[in-house]
């Protein structure tokens, strides 16, 4: 396993669990959940968090530092094309350059839904602006296909409404993405505790991106050490490939050559 990493823009992380920084009562509660799930990619929202365009207010780059994570700005918030490309040239401009963004254009405030349109025409303009573009999606497989064909470095389609906490709604849809896909498959949204990850998982998912999941639970830092133990363990089911499912049942000892 120690091989078996996730490959996101041509750089390697031990961790397939990726997790976002909102929700926390405090940036005391950020750091020490993002510590204890082992992720390398954290996800942050450009409009509503503060690293380094608010002077006096308390910066998220103290407790996430930029030599130990790689920061995956977001576009959450953002309704139509313009919004969503300005919001990643931002972020390129406030990290120094940097040019691993995730896109996701919403539809309505209400279900939180993509909006496979702007998604498609705003991931093109960043694509060819020389963004590595992570992509926020339905689970509709045509529209991955499309998404990875203008060259998005990741599809990341929901298993369910952003915060709903409701697990993988339509499972066949995502197996349909990740047999088809040639750059990771990450499930992101509607995650809503650790089987659903470790579900998302032992079907062939390169890894999940969660928040609320672990923001909102009780206890966000027991939670997020749960999710840790369940990305690796559906992962390694995944590897080591699950029994056939059969109608009845089947001796686990066998009398096949005994003598009585």
């Amino acid at each position: 396993m120690q091989n078996d990493t996730l490959t996101i823009a041509g750089k390697q992380y031990s961790s397939r669990l990726l997790v976002g920084t909102g929700k926390y009562k405090d940036l005391a509660e950020t750091k020490a959940a993002t510590e204890v799930s082992g992720a390398q990619i954290i996800t942050v929202a450009i409009r509503r968090t503060n690293i380094g365009q608010n002077k006096d207010e308390p910066n998220l780059l103290d407790v996430i530092p930029l030599d130990k994570y790689t920061l995956l700005p977001n576009t959450a918030g953002c309704y139509n094309v313009d919004d969503a490309v300005r919001t990643c040239r931002l972020a390129r401009e406030l990290l120094d350059g940097h040019k691993l963004v995730k896109l996701e254009v919403l539809g309505d405030a209400k279900t939180l839904y993509p909006d496979t349109i702007q998604t498609l025409k705003a991931a093109e303009i960043l694509v060819k602006d020389g963004f590595d573009v992570m992509v926020y999606t339905s689970d509709d497989p045509l529209i991955a296909r499309q998404l990875e064909e203008i060259g998005c470095v990741a599809v990341m389609p929901l298993a369910a409404p952003i915060g709903s906490g409701l697990g993988i709604r339509n499972p066949y849809n995502i197996i349909e993405i990740i047999e088809n896909a040639k750059v990771p498959v990450l499930v992101d949204a509607g995650v809503g505790t650790a089987s659903d990850a470790a579900i998302a998982m032992e079907m062939g998912c390169d890894g999940v991106l969660m928040n609320t999941a672990i923001a909102g639970a009780k206890n966000p830092v027991l939670m997020a050490s749960a999710m840790k133990h369940a990305i690796i363990a559906g992962r390694e089911a995944f590897l080591a490939g699950r029994m056939p499912r059969k109608r009845y049942a089947s001796a686990s000892s066998p009398i096949d050559g005994t003598f009585f």
